[in-house]
């Protein structure tokens, strides 16, 4: 049976990937054994105060982004997000978030954690983020997001203070680069011949994978 594999880019802080975790769960759901999708993390929002000057000061800073990223999620019914996100416990960098999560992945891919922890501990990251207004980018929340998952922090903190789970998050960031990704989130599938990025809707991405999954071993997918 084919397995397709999709190499799943974001940021944890991006709204569109907040969007869009539904669909990949739907994916994942649907497709169960005939899709691997493999979560990596790249720092859109690696320097907030930076970014927030660049592109932000101008229109009114971080309460005009913000108010930006509630008019996006008003758009979907599936979305919760609180009116002073951002505005109130702005993070710094989407950095510690990725690095824990990396030591997360790092751990249930030895078998140290069961299978889906990730992906939950990504989900719980998330809402804490865009529904509770906590600092994700604060080491004492994101630990307390993880015992709140029930994640055992002892081995995650041993993954983070050995280096291993930065090891992690620099190879994303180099496969980000060496794929050409450059907007969260981004799909990638067909060893790297097709690409979705941004707002893709569900059945986008369900006919890109039909068409790979229905085509003979060996033939490029017209998509």
């Amino acid at each position: 049976m084919a397995v397709i594999q999709v190499d799943h880019y974001s940021d944890v802080l991006c709204i569109w990937a907040y969007v869009s975790q539904v669909r990949v769960a739907e994916l994942i759901s649907e497709y169960a054994e005939r899709v691997d999708v493999k979560f990596h993390f790249f720092p859109v929002f690696g320097d907030v105060p930076g970014k927030m000057q660049k592109s932000w000061a101008h229109r009114g800073g971080i309460a005009a982004y913000g108010e930006h990223v509630l008019s996006v999620a008003e758009r979907f019914e599936h979305l919760k997000v609180a009116k002073d996100v951002w505005v109130k416990n702005t993070p710094q960098s989407s950095l510690p978030a990725h690095l824990f999560l990396s030591a997360t992945q790092l751990l249930e891919s030895e078998g140290a954690l069961a299978p889906g922890s990730m992906a939950s501990y990504m989900n719980s990251v998330r809402e804490a983020f865009f529904v509770q207004t906590r600092d994700v980018s604060s080491r004492a929340e994101l630990l307390a997001i993880a015992e709140e998952s029930g994640l055992e922090t002892v081995k995650l903190e041993q993954a983070i203070d050995s280096g291993r789970a930065h090891a992690v998050v620099c190879n994303n960031n180099a496969q980000a680069v060496e794929q050409g990704v450059n907007s969260s989130p981004t799909l990638i599938f067909n060893e790297g011949r097709q690409k979705l990025a941004g707002n893709v809707g569900y059945r986008i991405i369900e006919a890109n994978i039909r068409e790979l999954l229905e085509n003979p071993a060996g033939q490029l997918s017209w998509c």
